[in-house]
């Protein structure tokens, strides 16, 4: 089943009963990446009353009401990320209180409708894991092995010289095997491949 995530961030502003709820929809790798993204919002809108957000990131969910009555605004928000079945997004929404009470219910809707706003027909990109792989191969074959992952579109992660050269490389899990089998044809057998957790 595959996931999603959206290519950029997005944003949308509703004015509910004199509040202003300014909604974002921000792609992120992981947790700390969210929680740097909430600390800028936070910069930006000094005077909001309330930063509400919801993350769907892997195994790194969260949210937080942010001073709302429980359950009004980090749920709604969370609801609205499972139902575009996103992954790797921090949804925000910046509340600036107007003065009029919205109760319970007002405010689930309120926040409910910030988010499907910034995220009503957003383009989705599969979100890929990603994986490294080291290869250690010798000085001879190591131009041969960098071109390859400039063609296959890989990046570079590290490079290390020693007695071999150990490249690491960031690519898609799902590829990992094939570029084993190539790396080993295209060095006639000499890559070695130690093991390294990700």
């Amino acid at each position: 089943m595959p996931t999603y995530t959206l290519p950029a961030a997005l944003t949308a502003e509703l004015e509910i009963r004199k509040s202003r709820f300014i909604a974002y929809a921000i792609p992120v790798e992981d947790r700390d990446a969210a929680m740097a993204a909430l600390r800028r919002l936070r910069d930006e809108h000094p005077g909001a009353t309330h930063v509400c957000w919801a993350l769907l990131a892997g195994g790194q969910s969260g949210m937080s009401d942010d001073g709302e009555p429980s359950g009004t605004a980090g749920r709604p928000i969370l609801e609205v990320l499972r139902h575009h079945d996103l992954d790797g997004v921090l949804a925000a929404v910046v509340r600036y209180y107007g003065g009029v009470k919205l109760g319970a219910g007002g405010l689930v809707r309120a926040y409910t409708d910030a988010i499907a706003t910034a995220l009503q027909d957003a383009p989705r990109v599969e979100r890929i894991a990603q994986a490294s792989l080291t290869v250690e191969v010798g000085y001879a074959d190591e131009a041969r092995v960098r071109r390859w992952i400039e063609q296959e579109n890989h990046a570079l992660a590290e490079s290390a010289y020693g007695m071999a050269v150990v490249l690491t490389i960031r690519m898609p899990a799902t590829v990992v095997d094939a570029a084993r089998e190539a790396l080993r044809d295209m060095t006639q057998g000499r890559a070695i491949f130690p093991e390294t957790a990700d």
